[in-house]
């Protein structure tokens, strides 16, 4: 990796993305930007060059939390500060790895010390290194959930606190923070968007000549990574500059009260949950009148400000697509308009163009081009190259169009027995479905597990570093030994030896595989949407209870792996939406590609447990003997002893009980629809028994 930032005004179009970070370093008050977007997008390397483009920081020297000279925090574990004069130091950008602990993240105390001696030994974490500059965390949708807990609480906060066996430390932790994922990989949960200030949508560019400066460019900076930024020093002087200037500004900025109504009208017409929005929409539409050299807040910044604000706090269900109807928006903006003309650009500010002209005129302001709103960073057409291609700003992804009739018919059904797909009926509240047993997986909500979070269960000695003190087995252990320790006084003497680790039960996230039957005996229409809304409602409970899920459906000849397994519930969805049905009922084909997909998965992450969800009537047809073949197949699920339950389908006065049959050949469970509902009489046992076992 180039020791030399890649320049952050070399980056090619991604408008939204380079204004959402450049209003957070103007104004850190905004809460932080998550960046949405498939792979090889440049999100990582923006977010990067950022930090180079900031201004440097004067820290107290030798703090560890960077308290600022002038106004130290009176609270810094490293404090008090004296008065003296600061060093200046580079504005940090500190990445969060998605497996990073607990104690990586907020810091750890030396439990030893603190029992023995009484002193807080503290040892900071990343939220204190990050302080006062940039906290960056790729894939945070992967990220588990107590983490972003913690990190959202302290982007709110703008301090830490570390709490352990009594013994308490709290530092500030003020940071732009920015947050990158590709939906495709799994999404973050509705209350966890909410805490990201602004969200926006990123995608590579479709217009050639876009591309191909892109590759230029990129191609130019692995060959001399430093001739490249000089190459670009000028536009990034003038930017820092910007930044200052905007920072400067922002005080003065006012926000009038049209504009607070706007904002708060919009947020209304839109059913926003909470106050969230409008403090951030506020903030916003603030930072980008500042930006553009102004000291009042204009229509097209609230404008700008819902835009960049509201999309991702509109999502009711994992199902749901971040977006906002700009048209609805308009309509709102001008009901609860004032009427005022625009004012004019404040003559003691730095003006529409900022530093040296810079992004302001005609060719840089608002986002059609014009000056009068926030606008979008300019796009320098550089030093070595003619201009780039523009996108226009706002510029979305198109939606892929959905296949008219599904998939290609599987071999030996032809169009003609090939049904369109039918849409899935209402979702329900599922009981839930657990794996037996104990298990160390990913923290989730299915199924128990010895986690870090957790009902404590028992005591053992610490495997490296100690986490979890279990205080009374720790003074059970060291009591013995206090004599021939020479104890004299009241405090208890304690030797690492001593010290036990708490043994935690909680809840683990399963691997949850559907094979779902998509043959001729599924398809008449009214069966197929109750089975598709019994299999989304599935879907919706493994997205509550942090699971990855896969898909195998089977029809015609064959077995298909629709979708690999994958923390995105929503992709799966969309898979079934489209599901077609038809042709004959490869019964073992489905069994026998599930047996590969677990294979494969057990070998990719073996503490994750799987649970194989077969929605079936348990017919088999095709080739000889098809139920003989089911049942051998399904004998290789039970040997290994995977945990299984069969949604029997079947309708109609007359049942054959096959999927009974499937199920005790599978050593799992079997359950009609109606008993899968959560408030259905007939009972059902949270735990998949597995009756069958390899010998």
């Amino acid at each position: 990796m180039a020791s030399v930032p890649y320049p952050f005004t070399a980056v090619v179009g991604m408008d939204d993305m380079r204004l959402s970070l450049l209003l957070n370093a103007v104004s850190p008050g905004i809460g932080g930007v998550l960046v949405r977007g498939e792979k090889g997008t440049a999100k990582s390397t923006l977010v990067r060059s950022l930090a180079a483009l900031l201004p440097a920081m004067d820290v107290v020297p030798g703090c560890r939390f960077s308290c600022a000279p002038e106004a130290p925090d009176p609270e810094c574990p490293d404090g008090p500060h004296e008065s003296a004069p600061g060093v200046s130091r580079p504005t940090r950008l500190v990445e969060l790895p998605v497996g990073a602990s607990e104690d990586r993240l907020v810091g750890a105390l030396d439990i030893e010390r603190a029992l023995s001696e009484g002193v807080k030994a503290f040892e900071p974490g990343l939220l204190a290194r990050a302080h006062r500059g940039i906290l960056y965390v790729d894939e945070v949708n992967l990220l588990h959930d107590h983490l972003v807990d913690l990190l959202l609480d302290a982007a709110a906060m703008g301090a830490s606190h570390v709490e352990r066996e009594g013994v308490s430390v709290r530092h500030a932790a003020r940071f732009l923070l920015v947050g990158t994922m590709n939906p495709e990989e799994g999404e973050l949960r509705p209350q966890l968007l909410d805490r990201f200030g602004l969200t926006v949508e990123v995608a590579a560019s479709r217009d050639p000549e876009q591309r191909v400066e892109v590759v230029r460019r990129r191609l130019a900076y692995d060959d001399d990574p430093a001739g490249f930024a000089a190459r670009w020093s000028g536009e990034e002087a003038a930017l820092r500059e910007r930044i200052v200037a905007a920072r400067a500004l922002l005080p003065r900025v006012r926000l009038g009260d049209d504009a607070l109504r706007q904002i708060a009208a919009t947020c209304a017409a839109f059913e926003v949950d909470g106050m969230r929005a409008d403090i951030v929409m506020a903030r916003t539409a603030t930072a980008l009148a500042a930006w553009a050299g102004r000291t009042d807040v204009t229509v097209e910044d609230v404008r700008q400000a819902a835009l960049l604000a509201l999309p991702h706090r509109r999502r009711r269900s994992p199902f749901d697509a971040p977006g906002l109807d700009e048209d609805k928006l308009d309509e709102t903006l001008e009901e609860f308009g004032g009427g005022d003309d625009e004012p004019e650009p404040d003559p003691e500010g730095p003006g529409d163009g900022g530093p040296d002209g810079d992004g302001g005129g005609p060719d840089g302001g608002g986002p059609d081009g014009g000056g009068d709103g926030g606008g979008v960073p300019p796009q320098a057409p550089g030093p070595e190259a003619e201009s780039a291609a523009q996108e226009p700003s706002g510029d979305r992804p198109e939606a892929q169009p959905s296949p008219a009739a599904g998939p290609a018919p599987a071999p030996g059904t032809g169009p003609a027995r090939e049904q369109s797909p039918v849409g899935a009926a209402e979702p329900f509240r599922t009981k839930v479905l657990t794996v037996p047993g104990v298990g160390d997986g990913a923290a989730g909500r299915r199924s128990r597990a010895r986690t870090e979070h957790g009902r404590t269960t028992g005591a053992r000695r610490p495997r490296g570093a100690l986490t979890k003190l279990h205080l009374a087995a720790t003074v059970q252990a060291a009591a013995p030994h206090q004599r021939a320790r020479g104890r004299s006084g009241a405090g208890l003497v304690v030797h690492r030896d001593d010290l036990r680790q708490a043994v935690r039960e909680g809840r683990e996230g399963n691997l949850v595989l559907f094979v779902v039957d998509a043959s001729g005996s599924m398809a008449a229409r009214q069966r197929m949407g109750a089975v598709k809304g019994a299999v989304l409602s599935l879907l919706l409970d493994a997205y509550q209870r942090r699971d990855k899920v896969g898909l195998v459906t089977f029809r015609g000849r064959e077995a298909e792996l629709v979708l690999p397994p994958t923390s995105s519930v929503d992709a799966a969805a969309a898979r079934l939406e489209r599901l077609p049905t038809g042709g004959r009922t490869p019964l073992a084909a489905g069994l026998l590609k599930a047996h590969d997909v677990l294979r494969v998965e057990r070998l990719r992450d073996p503490a994750r447990r799987p649970l194989l969800v077969v929605v079936t009537d348990g017919r088999a047809t095709g080739g000889p003997e098809p139920l003989r073949l089911a049942a051998r197949a399904a004998g290789l699920h039970a040997a290994e002893g995977t945990a299984s339950v069969v949604v029997d389908c079947e309708a109609g006065p007359v049942r054959l009980g096959l999927a009974a049959e499937l199920a005790r050949d599978l050593g799992g469970t079997a359950v009609t629809l109606d008993e899968l509902r959560a408030d259905a009489i007939a009972g059902l046992v949270k735990d998949v028994r597995t009756t069958r076992r390899a010998a």
